[in-house]
């Protein structure tokens, strides 16, 4: 234990000195098969010395930041709706939701009518039964979704002013 601890601290205490080694002196060796090898030592054969330039380093710069912009910093040319148009615009999209509200809770009825509860009435056309499970399991599928479109219908209706 004694023997990781000092292990542990020689090697903290080189760390410092890493940038050090990092400018020392650089080999590059060839070996008999052509291949390359970079080395802080040049002892073997086919080592050459290289001269590398020096780091350079630039100290980091923390970036201005931007003025925060108020809400009301609108440019001159900004186009406006007066108070009437947006009230019709306001009125006609309710109308197009309540429309869509109808025929999607239109469409649920009848959804519901053909599911039956999950028991939807088989057809002729279905005397294989893995085709009336499939036409199941899409009504069902449909049923999940109209259900979540008139929820999501009523939800824009109630944020309307």
């Amino acid at each position: 234990m004694k023997r990781q601890f000092v292990i542990l601290l020689f090697s903290a205490a080189a760390i410092p000195a890493l940038p050090a080694f990092a400018q020392s002196e650089v080999y590059l060796c060839v070996d008999s098969n052509g291949n390359r090898e970079y080395k802080n030592t040049g002892a073997t054969k086919g080592c050459k010395r290289i001269d590398l330039p020096g780091v350079t380093t630039v100290p980091a710069t923390t970036p201005k930041k931007p003025a925060p912009q108020t809400a009301s910093a609108k440019p001159s040319d900004f186009p406006r709706v007066n108070d009437t148009v947006q009230k019709a615009r306001d009125s006609d999209r309710k109308q197009i939701l309540q429309d869509e509200m109808r025929t999607e809770e239109q469409k649920l009825a009848a959804i519901r009518a053909e599911y039956n509860n999950g028991e939807p009435e088989r057809r002729g056309d279905e005397r294989n039964y893995a085709k009336y499970q499939d036409r199941t399991a899409a009504l069902k599928d449909d049923l999940a979704r109209t259900e979540k479109n008139v929820e999501a219908l009523k939800r824009e209706l109630g944020n309307l002013k």
